[in-house]
Formats: structure tokens, sequence, C-alpha cells
């Protein structure tokens, strides 16, 4: 059974897929925020990969085929932007100011937790890039010399843990406003956040989908001055 399911070319494709589904189903029926299929489905494949004594690099074989949509998907985020154009005019003031915090906050907060706990430079320059999508955030963190693989773990997490949350932050806070709840949510948990302000509406999705794109290029930016800092 396992060499019947390890030699297929699309193992890793169907797993994430039936895994997903099963997440899918399981947020419908418990209508629980802490069920969100990305976290379920991450659960799921690894339990089924330790269960069966499959390599990672057998998987990800035939999940790889799955990251070939990532370029496409990413681009067709610009639709629910392009369809809110005189929004962004009339708010480009406001929506930079919100990024530009999103963005500084996400720095510091790093820089805080890197003093709390005594961080390594290294392990310092990998964290750096948490709120960024998975894409420019390995480039970053390759590039000041930190750990790539965890950077990417951690950038995941806070994508799960953004699309978790995201409802209930925004009703703690009282955000009312649309567009500052695209902003907030797109500068702090990136794509799979975005997944959510998406469900929450159409300018949410369109702001956090902006959001996506200028926090990555200023956080190169910003990140590459935050790690002299530490």
């Amino acid at each position: 059974m396992k060499e019947l399911l390890t030699n297929s070319a699309f193992f890793g494709a169907f797993v994430s897929l039936g895994a997903y589904e099963i997440g899918v189903w399981i947020k419908k029926k418990s209508g629980w925020a802490i069920c969100n299929p990305l976290l379920i489905a991450i659960l799921l494949i690894i339990g089924v990969l330790l269960a069966l004594h499959i390599p990672y690099d057998v998987y990800e074989e035939g999940a790889q085929y799955i990251s070939y949509l990532l370029t496409p998907a990413t681009v067709c985020l610009a639709v629910p932007l392009y369809e809110q154009v005189e929004l962004l005019r009339q708010h480009k003031k406001a929506i930079a100011a919100g990024l530009i915090a999103g963005m500084l906050t996400s720095l510091l907060s790093i820089l805080l937790l890197a003093a709390i706990f005594k961080l390594n430079h290294e392990e310092y320059v990998t964290l750096l890039p948490k709120s960024i999508t998975t894409a420019i955030g390995m480039g970053v963190s390759e590039e000041l010399g930190g750990l790539v693989t965890v950077t990417v773990a951690v950038i995941i997490m806070t994508g799960v843990v953004g699309n978790i949350v995201a409802e209930s932050v925004c009703r703690l806070f009282r955000l009312e406003e649309p567009v500052a709840k695209g902003i907030a949510i797109g500068s702090a948990s990136h794509a799979i956040g975005t997944a959510k302000a998406m469900e929450m509406g159409e300018v949410e999705g369109a702001m956090s989908s902006l959001s996506i794109a200028v926090t990555g290029l200023i956080t190169v930016a910003g990140a590459a001055l935050f790690a002299g800092l530490w």
C-alpha cells in the first residue's frame, strides 16, 4: 500500500487537497475559528507522513504541482484591487500610513522579542520577515543570514494565526472601516490573512491584496535597517 502511494506522481497533491477539503468540512461543521482549514490540513499531512513513514521529499515531489498555481493565484489578487481602484485613490494617504505602521509594528515587535528572549543575531533576522509573503521573506532571510527554513515556517504560522484571529481582533478594537480592516489584515498576515479578508468583504480583500505587495517591498528595506539593531 505504501509503495503504491509513494510511487504515484501526484501522491503529494492528492494528500494536500484531500487534507484541505477535510479541513473545510470540519470548519463548516464546527463553525469554530480555531478550526482553520489550512491548519487542519498541515496537521493531517504531518500525521499521514509520520504514520506511513513517508519521507518529506517523496511528498514534495507530488505536492510541487500545487505550488505551480501560486503565481497565477497571486496575480489574480490584482482583480479585486483593480475593481476598487477609485477607493484606493480616495484613501491613498491613510492607506500609505497604515502600510508603514504595519511594517514598523512587525519589525519593532521582533526587536522587542529579541531583547526579551536574548535571541542571537541569526535567530533575530530569521524572524524579521514573518509578516510578508513567503517568496519575498525567503529572499530577505537568506540575504540577512537567517535560517530560511525556519523563516518559511514562521511566515506560514503567522498567516494561519492571522486568518484565525482577524475577525476577533477587528471586533476587539472596533475596526469597522473596510479599508482599515483590509490594510491591517494584509500587512500583518500576508496571503493567508488575505483569504480571510476576502471572506469578510470585497473592499477588505482588495486592500489586503494591496498590502501583500507593498508591505513586502517596504519590509525588504526596513528589515535591512533593523538587522543592524541587534
